[in-house]
């Protein structure tokens, strides 16, 4: 009976050291398990913790990227506003240019008119030297070639409406210096001291119309005037340039 209860007592301590070790297991168990529960939840905390900064590195650098994108199309936009401000300026620079050289162009065409013209007079004053001779009355007054007579070499004591024979010869001289600078425009001009305007232009036409049907001077270079002649009563031609045919020269020129 003893032993049975000592057997008893043994099994009983026995028991309970088992449990006192599984307890003991349990516990560090237990402990182990809490302290890495406390090492992973170290670890999820850092890991949300570098994830919110990840986000927030990431939602930083989608601005800068915006940023980025936004400056890179004002700077795109800028270029192509300058390449097309540049590529207008270059159009303009050319227009410019070209107009220029139209100008330039339309300059030497009135130059070389008026040295024409200077040089017109020049040979029209020569070659009436040359035709009348070197007595002849001629002169130059503004470029235009002025070769005069008194009227009473054309009409008798410098009235009347019909031209002398004697005269014609000198009025053939100067058609063929007429006729030799075809470009030059005629004026026939009577000037009288009397007043008499009508006996003036009737001699101014009488003239002309020698030159044109005697001698074969376009008629359409021929202008007839009557002039008031002061204290100087002669008969004058005048060769000039053809003014009008050059001012609309110089007129559709700049038009143009």
């Amino acid at each position: 009976m003893i032993r049975f209860f000592l057997c008893s007592i043994l099994v009983v301590v026995g028991l309970g050291n088992v449990q006192a070790q599984k307890k003991s297991e349990l516990i560090d168990q237990n402990q182990e398990l809490k302290y890495k529960l406390d090492s992973i939840s170290r670890i999820v905390s850092t890991a949300q913790h570098n994830e919110k900064l990840g986000l927030q590195r990431a939602d930083e650098l989608q601005v800068q990227v915006t940023e980025l994108q936004d400056a890179n199309a004002t700077l795109m936009k800028n270029l192509n506003s300058f390449a097309a401000l540049s590529s207008q300026n270059s159009e303009n620079i050319n227009k410019t240019l070209a107009t220029l050289e139209r100008k330039e162009k339309q300059l030497k065409g009135i130059t070389d008119a008026v040295a024409s013209n200077d040089s017109t007079a020049v040979v029209i004053l020569t070659n009436t030297k040359q035709v009348l001779g070197e007595n002849a009355k001629v002169g130059v007054s503004d470029g235009s070639v002025i070769i005069s007579e008194k009227l009473d070499f054309f009409f008798t004591d410098g009235v009347g409406v019909n031209p002398s024979s004697e005269s014609r010869g000198w009025i053939e001289n100067v058609a063929k210096v007429a006729n030799a600078n075809p470009k030059s425009i005629i004026t026939v001009a009577s000037l009288s001291i009397t007043g008499e305007m009508d006996i003036a232009i009737q001699q101014a036409t009488a003239i002309a119309s020698i030159l044109i049907k005697d001698f074969g001077v376009n008629g359409e270079r021929i202008m007839a005037v009557a002039q008031d002649g002061g204290l100087r009563e002669s008969l004058q031609i005048k060769l000039q340039p053809d003014y009008k045919g050059f001012y609309d020269m110089a007129k559709g020129d700049v038009k143009n």
